[in-house]
């Protein structure tokens, strides 16, 4: 099966040579990847890879890229942040549709970071729809928890224990 996803790198300082920079991705299996550097120093790679699992393409595609790209770091796996107008949009949807699902509706998720821009994990927000009836795309949904398992995972290796263990009441 394709999954569609996009790994966003913060490369070594030094690593500047966007045509070398192409070149190494190719050579270590990326091709399958649409390249882009905007902010310099970082790399975004959005990929539409076979694999037999959403979690096969996206842990094959972060090996390869950090192969090609030593001493880089991982800054994020996506589709997961999202915003009302980006969901409203993956599922082509009006952004006020979402926005009354949102409003109107105590159990929809709690947002990452609320605020004037609420941010939202996708995976969460499309297994809420998926148990409304929405219709969603298995490969959509695998994806999304997918990048949210990888982010988590980033995050939770900077975590002090003792704090993790302190505040983890304070979620349930």
């Amino acid at each position: 099966m394709e999954y569609e996803f996009n790994l966003k790198f913060k490369l070594a300082s030094g690593d500047t040579d966007h045509e070398t920079i192409m070149q190494r991705l190719g050579d270590c299996g990326c091709t399958d990847a649409l390249v882009s550097f905007g902010v310099p120093g970082y790399v975004g790679l959005d990929f539409i890879r076979e694999a037999s699992s959403a979690e096969d393409a996206i842990v094959s595609a972060a090996r390869d890229a950090k192969a090609a790209l030593p001493g880089s770091h991982l800054v994020e796996a996506g589709p997961d942040f999202v915003g009302l107008t980006d969901v409203a949009d993956l599922l082509a949807m009006t952004r006020q549709n979402i926005r009354k699902l949102f409003v109107g509706n105590d159990a929809f998720p709690p947002p990452v970071h609320g605020g004037a821009s609420s941010v939202w994990h996708l995976a969460h927000v499309l297994m809420f729809l998926q148990e409304r009836h929405y219709k969603i795309m298995p490969a959509v949904l695998e994806v999304a928890v997918t990048t949210m398992h990888v982010n988590l995972s980033k995050e939770k290796m900077l975590m002090d224990r003792g704090l993790e263990e302190r505040v983890q009441d304070l979620f349930a």
